[in-house]
């Protein structure tokens, strides 16, 4: 085991992306795991707050040192994101959707989202919803999120969760760490569930693309565009990619 062979509990820190990476000195610390019962200052993308009672959801970071094919964004979301569908899936029953670029739904309510950070190590962050309430994110104004509980009878815990959610972690990263990409890859583009689909993509830079995604993998995302060549973008400079107004996504 490479991913949470070593686990740091804490009952309240600021931000466990922040204790991670205060890790990042020490090579040793390749693979551990901070979890948290609540944080103070936790932050999701863009720096937005991400707001979690104490015990009510997986707090988790984790350091990893990998070798430079996967320090790429794209493929260390995409790790953390499908081993959370797994983990969604196991803990549900039901079928986890990726929402570009890190965000994770269960029936088209945002169930978890991830942070990527990156200095001398990457933490990977993520924040998974296990326990609150709909009134608690009618509370919080936010009425798109949802958490596992809501969706089964069975009585979930935030730490067991974080428990399963390390070993899909575990498991995937040692794929990775072989040489196989293609695995991850194949399981993102499945989730993300938008292949042959009339999309939106936003970039980072500004302009925005309407078309049908031909592809979507690490090495790129194709756009083909009614009379005119295919678009092929780097997926790190993607902002946004989401169907049209009237497209299904499963």
């Amino acid at each position: 085991m490479v991913i949470g062979h070593r686990v740091l509990v804490f009952d309240c820190v600021d931000s466990t992306n922040t204790v991670a990476a205060r890790l990042a000195d020490d090579p040793a610390n390749d693979g551990v795991a901070v979890l948290a019962a609540e944080q103070t200052a936790g932050r999701g993308q863009h720096g937005r707050h991400w707001q979690c009672r104490p015990g009510d959801g997986v707090l988790l970071s984790v350091l990893v040192f990998p070798p430079p094919a996967l320090r790429r964004p794209a493929v260390l979301t995409a790790w953390a994101a499908v081993a959370v569908c797994e983990t969604v899936r196991q803990l549900t029953g039901l079928p986890p959707r990726i929402k570009w670029p890190n965000d994770v739904l269960l029936r088209g309510r945002k169930v978890c989202g991830i942070l990527i950070e990156q200095g001398r190590g990457a933490v990977v962050g993520i924040g998974l919803n296990v326990r609150q309430t709909a009134a608690h994110f009618a509370a919080a104004g936010l009425p798109g999120a949802a958490s596992l509980s809501q969706f089964t009878d069975a009585e979930l815990d935030a730490r067991s969760s974080a428990e399963m959610l390390l070993r899909y972690m575990d498991e995937e990263y040692a794929r990775l760490l072989e040489g196989d990409l293609t695995t991850l890859e194949a399981s993102w583009k499945r989730h993300v569930g938008l292949v042959g689909r009339e999309v939106l993509i936003e970039r980072y830079d500004g302009p925005v693309h309407r078309g049908r995604l031909l592809e979507l993998g690490f090495d790129g995302i194709e756009l083909e565009r009614p009379g005119t060549t295919a678009l092929m973008l780097a997926p790190e400079t993607v902002r946004h990619l989401s169907a049209l107004e009237g497209e299904s996504v499963p």
